[in-house]
């Protein structure tokens, strides 16, 4: 079942379930007034009943008439035919019974004598007022039996009565339009949900489609369109479009990546291929050329090491590779890089600048490596008579390790993309004199890796800084803090 006819459905049973709730409440609520409005007709024609009895035999106690006074002696159920009259225009209907049970007297609209229980009569008859339905095959009538007082005493039982006919039609009929009124209501909700959640669901339906095509063509490049409602709809393809974007990129940059890779690899192995057609062809028996091809083939050789090696380390990285976290003496490290830098200086003039005495934790060989790879691209860019020159200084709550230059500079066009894999600022470069573009991306995820950054400040024909910031140890920067604020003038 699709989701969309599950929506409908739950849609349709949640408003069912109110719908049925409401019609029973609702039918509750009129049954309740209809018998209650009964029940007070019953009362109060019991009260009237009960005045008029009251009335007409105080007026015959206060009476010369004896022989009236013997008869009430004799018969105390003495209503006057106002009393009695007064429930010809009513529904309701009236018996009077004396205590031994006796009908004694009766409405005129009474046409033939109401049944009355005699242990509900014997409650009325000891004081109590009882109200009940009488479930007549024929008609249903609503009783009230209630004590006739006189003086305060107990002088017979009232039974008044209401036929329920009229109210049970209306109730029944109020039955039939709440159920016939229901189902055309859940039809029409079953309809209007149907309608609803396919309207909602049409966007989802886009996206779904835009999707497959995507799949199927593998075109990233399309988009889904975008809703103009500011709702989550709009938020979902926006996502969907966000998502979309960054797989192209992804996607795009793999196959550069792959392109690149395999440019790189194809430029060695060229070389090797063509060093052993020569020493195919006699340079074996040529010492000279000999040497020359098999310096050539190791140099080629290493550089297919190295690029395998930062391509390991790249993807290391990618897979979220654990770092070590041990002490670094950034001095000591900086000296040992310029020892390892100094044989493949030449004629650039390698030295060391500012040098602090800082201790930061990270990984020792990795925080090398970056150094390393900033001095070989600064010692690659710079020409002969060129410096280049090493620093390490306290820079706010970090440790900045410093290569600067004085090559040619990087154009600001360039600087955006400088830490790109396979990236060349210097396209007239050959790929003999120049790496592989991998260093500063190794740069770059190095500093990251230590929650830290590079830094890159460059003009074309003054040369270049890079500074690699790596954050210091709590207790370090607590005190160079320290230390600041006491060197302010009080």
């Amino acid at each position: 079942m699709t989701l969309r006819r599950r929506l409908t459905l739950a849609y349709v049973g949640f408003f069912a379930i109110a719908l049925i709730a409401l019609d029973i409440g609702l039918y509750l609520i009129v049954r309740q007034a209809l018998y209650s409005s009964i029940d007070s007709d019953l009362e109060r024609g019991a009260q009237y009943l009960q005045d008029g009895f009251t009335s007409s035999n105080e007026q015959l106690r206060a009476s010369n008439n004896q022989r009236l006074k013997d008869y009430f002696g004799a018969n105390s159920f003495i209503l006057t035919e106002q009393t009695i009259s007064g429930f010809d225009a009513t529904n309701l209907k009236f018996q009077v019974y004396q205590p031994n049970g006796e009908l004694v007297a009766k409405s005129p609209n009474v046409q033939y004598t109401i049944h009355v229980d005699d242990a509900l009569l014997d409650q009325a008859l000891i004081g109590q007022d009882i109200l009940s339905t009488i479930d007549n095959p024929k008609v249903r009538t609503r009783q009230l039996l209630q004590p006739l007082l006189f003086r305060g005493q107990v002088v017979g039982a009232l039974q008044l009565t209401h036929s329920l006919r009229d109210t049970d039609f209306a109730l029944r009929l109020l039955l039939y339009v709440l159920l016939g009124g229901g189902a055309i209501v859940l039809l029409t909700a079953a309809r209007g949900g149907a309608w609803l959640t396919r309207a909602a669901f049409k966007p989802i339906d886009e996206v779904t489609r835009t999707a497959q095509s995507i799949v199927r063509a593998e075109d990233l490049s399309r988009r889904v369109p975008v809703p103009t409602a500011p709702d989550e709809l709009q938020r979902l393809t926006t996502t969907v479009n966000d998502l979309l974007a960054r797989l192209e990129g992804l996607f795009s940059a793999q196959r550069r990546f792959v392109a690149d890779v395999s440019h790189e690899l194809r430029t060695p192995l060229a070389a090797m291929q063509g060093n052993l057609e020569v020493l195919d062809r006699g340079a074996a028996r040529d010492p000279e050329l000999l040497a020359e091809s098999l310096a050539d083939m190791r140099r080629e050789v290493a550089r297919l090491i190295r690029m395998a090696n930062d391509l390991l380390l790249l993807a290391q990285s990618e897979a979220g590779v654990q770092l070590r976290d041990e002490p670094i003496e950034l001095d000591t490290l900086l000296l040992e890089v310029h020892r390892d830098l100094r044989p493949l200086a030449g004629d650039v003039q390698l030295r060391l600048g500012h040098e602090d005495q800082i201790i930061v934790q990270g990984d020792r060989d990795r925080i090398k490596q970056a150094l390393l790879n900033l001095g070989i691209n600064a010692l690659q860019h710079t020409p002969s008579g060129g410096t280049v020159t090493l620093g390490l200084a306290r820079q706010d709550e970090y440790a900045a390790l410093s290569v600067t230059d004085s090559g040619n500079g990087i154009a600001a066009t360039d600087l955006p993309y400088i830490f790109d894999r396979f990236y060349r600022a210097d396209r007239s470069r050959s790929r003999h004199q120049g790496g592989a573009g991998l260093g500063l991306a190794i740069v770059k995820w190095v500093a990251e890796a230590h929650s830290g950054r590079v830094e890159v400040t460059s003009d074309l024909g003054s040369g270049s800084q890079f500074s690699l910031l790596l954050p210091l140890k709590v207790d370090d920067a607590s005190e160079l803090q320290f230390a600041h604020k006491t060197a302010l003038p009080s």
